[in-house]
């Protein structure tokens, strides 16, 4: 069994390791990425990980354990193996406006399209991602609304164990979830 925390980009992927992590949950990572104003607590991520399509085997090395990959990635998961993955969903309005953000922090460009365009190229492969995994029988998923967790962190941290099937630490779980670390706030509409 490998368990894998998805999504795109900028969707609380790495909010989601770090509950899993102190929950108890051996965590398949390492530190060629640390911590930054982006992400104070760490992004989490294996670099393997980022070269799934090019070499699927590698993600054998994940068994029992939770890795992260990005949702354009799941595509290349071999199907000799049986995964469980949290899927993390966030509005995608602030999932842009987040990743612009951090693109600006860095001082890097990205991409040279515009706010609405992203949005609609997102939702698309949200779609097809979706689809996807619905098709695949070596795969269980739960999904997981960002806004959720952060108003209910406990509540979503027991549903989270129980489609694990682990006896993970609830509390240390919900303890992870710091709402002042959301700042790609978008305005509920009047």
């Amino acid at each position: 069994m490998i368990t894998i925390v998805s999504g795109v980009p900028r969707s609380g992927t790495s909010l989601m390791m770090q509950m899993l992590a102190a929950g108890g949950m051996p965590v398949l990572a390492d530190q060629r990425r640390p911590a930054d104003i982006n992400n104070p607590r760490g992004y989490f991520e294996w670099e393997p990980a980022k070269r799934l399509l090019q070499e699927p085997a590698v993600i054998s090395q994940a068994e029992d354990k939770v890795v992260k990959a990005i949702s354009s990635l799941l595509f290349a998961l071999p199907p000799q193996h049986t995964y469980r993955i949290i899927f993390m969903c966030r509005p995608l309005v602030e999932v842009v406006r987040s990743q612009a953000a951090m693109i600006g922090q860095l001082g890097t460009t990205g991409a040279s399209i515009g706010e609405d365009a992203m949005i609609a190229a997102l939702a698309a492969h949200l779609k097809q991602v979706e689809h996807w995994l619905s098709a695949q029988k070596f795969i269980s998923t739960c999904l997981v609304e960002y806004h959720s967790l952060l108003a209910e962190p406990l509540a979503e941290s027991r549903r989270i164990a129980k489609f694990l099937g682990m006896p993970l630490d609830l509390e240390a779980m919900a303890r992870q979830v710091d709402p002042s670390l959301y700042r790609a706030r978008v305005p509920a509409e009047a």
